[in-house]
């Protein structure tokens, strides 16, 4: 059994039942909970908000991870922080000041990330890599759950770990998008740390089994 955190997104949960759904996460055996926030703008789906997070935050004492897929984030890390989120990523794509918003998160007290898309070259993010404690890896172009692995993101991984080992090596790589319990092991030997499942969770029979299952 490998070290990864299977960190389930509750986008894939039952909206109706969420507070049920973020309560079973523990249950489960999952280590963090993944909150995607989307504002129809950066990404053409909309989700949660502040309040969302702060509702449900009681309910676990697992980590919460939040990634934001707004325009302009850097205007509402420090809300997401204060509602409950222990981490926040945004996308590069979608900040002009990338230093500033990661300075916010720090200075709010959670620790920080930044994701990127598939077709934004891994290396962009090295002037960045020093101050993060999460690289978000997306394996599908952000915007709905369910989608396919893209081919090459096993590629961009590996890079990014090389990366991530000379430039941040307490930083944790985070793969999101299309993971599920086939792939899960190819990813994890790429040099994923954490696993984000939506469907593969959520969607399973047995919920216990597939956290098991994609941890290898």
């Amino acid at each position: 059994m490998s070290n990864v955190l299977i960190a389930p997104s509750v986008l894939s949960g039952n909206f109706a039942e969420m507070g049920s759904d973020v309560k079973n996460m523990s249950e489960i055996g999952a280590d963090w909970i993944h909150i995607d926030v989307m504002d129809g703008v950066f990404v053409p789906n909309l989700t949660f908000g502040f309040k969302m997070i702060s509702d449900i935050r009681p309910l676990s004492e697992l980590f919460f991870d939040a990634h934001l897929m707004i325009t302009k984030p850097i205007r509402y890390v420090e809300r997401f922080v204060a509602a409950g989120a222990e981490l926040v990523s945004f996308h590069l794509e979608a900040e002009t000041d990338v230093v500033g918003a990661l300075g916010k998160i720090k200075a709010a007290g959670a620790k920080c990330g930044l994701a990127i898309n598939p077709d934004t070259p891994v290396d962009a993010l090295i002037p960045y890599l020093e101050k993060l404690d999460l690289i978000v890896l997306m394996s599908v172009f952000p915007g709905f759950g369910g989608q396919k692995f893209i081919d090459g993101s096993l590629d961009r991984t590996a890079r990014l770990k090389q990366l991530r080992d000379k430039y941040a090596p307490d930083a944790l790589i985070e793969v999101d998008g299309g993971v599920n319990t086939e792939n899960a092991a190819s990813i994890i030997s790429a040099g994923a740390d954490v696993l984000v499942a939506g469907n593969a969770v959520f969607g399973a029979a047995d919920r216990t089994a597939a956290v098991k299952a994609l941890r290898g």
